[in-house]
């Protein structure tokens, strides 16, 4: 007797370049509503890239004190975390998949989009690293730690939305109306700041290489039943 035939392996997900600078509202309201047609089986994912103007974002644990100087619009994001920054000169990635496809573990896709952007960001010559206790996307600048992206998420019927983002060269400064992720002790840099390949272009196309390797990583053998919000920061 034959074995049943294995569930076939899920689409590509659409990759999408937007643009300019995107209105943060609109891009969570389309973030939102792609992902509830992702979960009714109605659209493809969807790897979204995008800049957006100055603003910061305010995750559910973050708290009013760390925001020191609101020079920029604030939004509630609805991820977990606390506040960060999003401006002209950071690339903002918005992913928007079927985890119900892809192994159901949270978990491991919040450490699968850390290694991906860790893996991309080796090929423009920047060592980084993840920390166990401090979600992340970590680097050494002039030999201290410093933050150069932050990863966010959250996953409702098992479809995520939100994602991560890497400063390129962005104005650091603009950080300074904020505790950035509510880590007072590090620094924020940049590709720009180190002296590495900062252009959009250079950084997405190493996103799209290292991308095969994320998509295999979430092919889990056990199922993690915690849905929602993931730590952001």
């Amino acid at each position: 007797m034959l074995s049943p035939d294995p569930s076939p392996a899920p689409a590509a997900p659409e990759w999408r370049i937007e643009p300019g600078l995107t209105d943060y509202p609109q891009a969570l309201a389309a973030m939102e509503a792609r992902a509830a047609v992702i979960a009714d089986g109605q659209a493809s994912e969807l790897v979204w890239l995008v800049e957006h103007p100055p603003l910061y974002t305010a995750g559910t644990s973050a708290d009013p004190a760390e925001l020191l100087d609101p020079r920029f619009p604030v939004f509630p994001a609805g991820r977990g975390g606390r506040y960060t920054y999003h401006g002209p000169g950071q690339r903002v990635g918005y992913l928007m998949l079927n985890l119900a496809q892809r192994g159901r573990d949270v978990r491991r896709f919040v450490h699968g989009v850390e290694q991906w952007v860790i893996r991309a960001l080796a090929r423009l010559e920047v060592e980084a690293f993840a920390v166990p206790e401090r979600i992340g996307i970590w680097t050494r600048d002039g030999g201290q730690e410093a933050k150069i992206g932050a990863i966010g998420v959250r996953v409702r019927r098992w479809v995520t939305f939100h994602g991560f983002s890497v400063n390129l060269s962005p104005d650091l400064t603009h950080f300074g109306g904020i505790v950035p992720c509510g880590l007072p002790e590090f620094p924020v840099t940049s590709l720009e700041q180190l002296g590495r390949d900062a252009r959009q272009e250079s950084f997405d196309a190493a996103l799209l290489l290292e991308f095969p390797t994320l998509l295999t990583s979430l092919t889990a053998s056990s199922e993690n039943p915690l849905e929602g919000r993931s730590g952001t920061d």
